[in-house]
């Protein structure tokens, strides 16, 4: 036992480095400080993970401890499916390791043999993710953007994924022909009503899975840096207790969908049905710790991919 135990953990190690070294794309000098090992003991583990066949495309060997981490936020927030990441504390980037990890689980959804409708958010991490997809044929599925491809200015949204995703995926793929936000609430029932974007609607409340980044609020906001909404109304949402935002629909530190002018003048398609549908969030570090504590604290979303530095602050919260 004692010997099995040594071993694994030896995996462990091996796997954890093998990740450092070909997702977070550490150099051995690297992985070895950040480890508290030898550049020896550091090029011996990622060899193993290489011999071991634990590295292929994405990590092939489960971390124990980002298994336990796992495990614990699904218990705690009664989460329907979680994948946690190894955490790189060297690292600036958003989206390394989970977007990885965000297209292993779209791809499993597109593996399925009957007919599934997925729906697609929006921003930086859907894009990181969706430009990680194999190139795939499954034209029994149909693919539904969540939200808007046009600024209030009538210019594209750059990180809108619905085309990107069109590029490698062989499906049917609805786009939301709309802003994000629209000028109000009776414009954007004039909208609705046109029949491009009824069949948006009506297929986003059908969705079987629906994958979502988890915006933070405040002056240096996608929203804001994409032109999606003016830093003083920004201001005016965080004073008021707005914490963080999924496809443009506001929520405050309790998960509760704000009242008021904001949402009612969000065009995206409302979420799936969380008693339904896998609605699954993909975000992590600091500036996303309140939005993602939110957004799990009012159930706005039923699936989680993050990093182990991200689920402890979310086990502590």
């Amino acid at each position: 036992m004692a010997r099995r135990a040594e071993s694994n953990n030896r995996l462990d190690d091996a796997a954890r480095a093998g990740w450092l070294y070909y997702v977070a794309g550490r150099t051995q000098d690297e992985i070895a400080a950040i480890m508290g090992i030898s550049r020896q003991s550091a090029q011996r583990l990622v060899s193993l993970a290489m011999a071991e066949r634990l590295i292929k495309v994405r990590l092939d060997h489960p971390i124990a401890a980002c298994l336990q981490a796992a495990a614990r936020l699904k218990e705690k927030y009664e989460l329907r499916h979680v994948d946690v990441v190894p955490s790189d504390p060297g690292s600036s980037s958003t989206t390394v390791g989970i977007a990885e990890a965000g297209a292993a689980e779209i791809e499993r959804w597109l593996k399925s043999t009957d007919p599934v409708v997925l729906a697609i958010g929006t921003g930086r991490t859907l894009k990181a993710t969706i430009d990680q997809l194999p190139s795939m044929e499954c034209p029994q599925h149909r693919i539904v953007s969540l939200t808007g491809n046009i600024r209030l200015d009538g210019s594209a949204a750059y990180y809108n994924v619905i085309f990107s995703m069109a590029d490698t995926i062989n499906a049917r793929h609805f786009p939301m022909p709309l802003p994000v936000l629209v000028s109000s609430a009776e414009e954007r029932e004039v909208l609705h009503k046109q029949s491009l974007v009824r069949m948006a609607l009506e297929l986003g409340a059908e969705a079987d899975a629906a994958f979502v980044g988890v915006g933070e609020l405040g002056p240096n906001a996608p929203l804001c840096e994409d032109g999606f909404l003016a830093r003083d109304e920004m201001e005016r949402l965080t004073a008021a207790g707005a914490a963080g935002e999924i496809c443009g629909w506001m929520f405050d530190h309790d998960g509760a969908l704000l009242t008021g002018s904001i949402n009612e003048r969000v065009a995206s398609v409302p979420l799936p049905p969380r008693e339904r549908a896998a609605v699954i969030g993909i975000a992590k570090g600091k500036r996303k710790y309140a939005a993602l504590k939110a957004a799990l604290k009012g159930r706005i979303i039923n699936g989680l991919i993050t990093d182990e530095t991200t689920a402890e602050y979310l086990l502590g919260a």
